[in-house]
């Protein structure tokens, strides 16, 4: 079977996504309450087209991978509005791919008609959910080629797999932790060898677009990453959550400041929090390695945890952005049976969480701390806390009947 056989109820979401999600981009930029890092990403990709070079003359926080789709746009236009309708346009296409991979994944992954049209309504209608943050962030550049990667190691070509995986790295770094994750898969397919191929194959497309900026500016690139890994507890965060509703309940003192391109709390409990989180992050996403590495390795176990680790790195972290549910979006839906259904309402219910409370009530959040917003961003938080534990629960499931027992072997790339 061709990883790109495409069945119809495929075809159709992803012109239901592209179309839904082209409305509400422009529904949004005319209400007039758009929150949106189109004109931060123009003035990249100007700069650029105008021959300077990112990390070295100017500050850029993001992998270099992303380069091509901030400066594409800024090299066929020549204003915002222009830019932000190619930007968009750009994304639209990416997205309704990602859709198109999804649905490839969920038919060899053997799902049934009923789990596909579940998983496909989801997906295809997400942006009324997440808004404008769809076409107006890149993350569905990422979320794409994870499910590229998925698609191609269900498919049995694991080392294609790998490969698109250091891109998907090399253009937004959070699809590093399903590295260990098709690392264990390979050491079980071929021993070391088998492992140091995998390893290299993932590591290449990162190398070789890190390495060219690394020449010309380690300290600009060693930079970007100091910058993220460096960030205080944005107000969008489970722990901000947790914050926020102690200051409804008891009225504690806290206090907000912008930095790092997002808005933050401040004050001893926001950076002990903030440390705690982090650590909290890096020991889920362990566990769920652990748990890969000590149980069978199928595809199946391998669909979910790799949608766990995303997850845990999702429901932990400093920083908790709308656009990272985006993410998931392409992921959750891959993961069979009932807890697959499960996790798909969560991450459904997560996004509707979101959307009660961005943008609308963003900026009253961040300067009043008001109620409502405060405890949806909690709600929030605890809905992803829960779909990390369907996702990771031990339990005996009974695999669909056309599912792959084990992952396929690299006897193709």
């Amino acid at each position: 079977m061709s990883p790109l056989r495409l069945p119809r109820d495929a075809l159709l979401a992803c012109a239901s996504f592209v179309l839904t999600a082209v409305a509400v981009t422009v529904a949004w930029q005319w209400s007039g309450d758009a929150i949106t890092d189109i004109p931060l990403y123009r003035a990249y990709g100007e700069r650029i087209a105008n021959g300077l070079v990112p990390y070295r003359d100017f500050p850029f926080e993001y992998p270099p991978g992303a380069l091509p789709a901030l400066v594409g746009p800024a090299l066929v236009t020549d204003s915002l509005t222009a830019y932000r309708m190619v930007f968009a346009a750009e994304l639209a296409a990416v997205g309704g791919l990602g859709v198109l991979l999804v649905g490839s994944a969920l038919r060899h992954l053997g799902r049934s008609a009923e789990e596909r049209r579940l998983a496909f309504a989801a997906v295809a209608f997400a942006p009324l959910l997440l808004g404008g943050v769809v076409l107006t962030r890149f993350d569905l550049l990422p979320a794409t080629l994870v499910a590229g990667a998925l698609l191609l190691v269900v498919a049995g070509r694991p080392r294609a797999g790998a490969l698109v995986t250091g891109f998907g790295v090399a253009v937004k770094l959070y699809p590093a932790v399903l590295v260990p994750l098709f690392g264990v898969a390979a050491y079980r397919r071929g021993g070391r060898r088998e492992l140091a191929t995998t390893l290299a194959l993932v590591s290449t497309p990162v190398i070789a677009l890190y390495v060219p900026f690394l020449l010309v500016a380690p300290d600009g690139v060693l930079d970007s990453f100091g910058r993220q890994l460096g960030r205080p507890l944005q107000i969008e965060s489970l722990g901000a959550g947790i914050l926020l509703a102690l200051h409804q309940l008891l009225d504690t003192s806290l206090g907000w400041a912008s930095g790092a391109g997002s808005q933050n709390l401040t004050g001893t409990g926001a950076g002990v929090l903030a440390v705690v989180q982090g650590i909290a992050q890096l020991v889920a996403v362990s566990f769920v390695w652990i748990a890969f590495a000590r149980g069978p390795a199928t595809t199946e176990q391998l669909v979910r945890h790799a949608a766990a680790a995303v997850v845990a790195f999702v429901a932990l972290s400093k920083v908790l952005s709308p656009q990272f549910l985006v993410w998931l979006v392409l992921l959750v839906p891959l993961v069979g049976g009932l807890r697959g259904r499960t996790s798909l309402w969560l991450t459904v219910l997560a996004c509707a969480l979101t959307a009660a409370w961005f943008p609308l009530r963003y900026w009253e959040l961040v300067r009043e701390f008001d109620a409502v917003a405060s405890w949806l961003v909690l709600a929030r938080g605890l809905t992803l806390l829960a779909l990390l534990l369907v996702l990771t629960r031990q339990a005996t499931e009974r695999a669909p009947a056309r599912s792959r027992s084990h992952v396929p072997s690299a006897g193709h790339t």
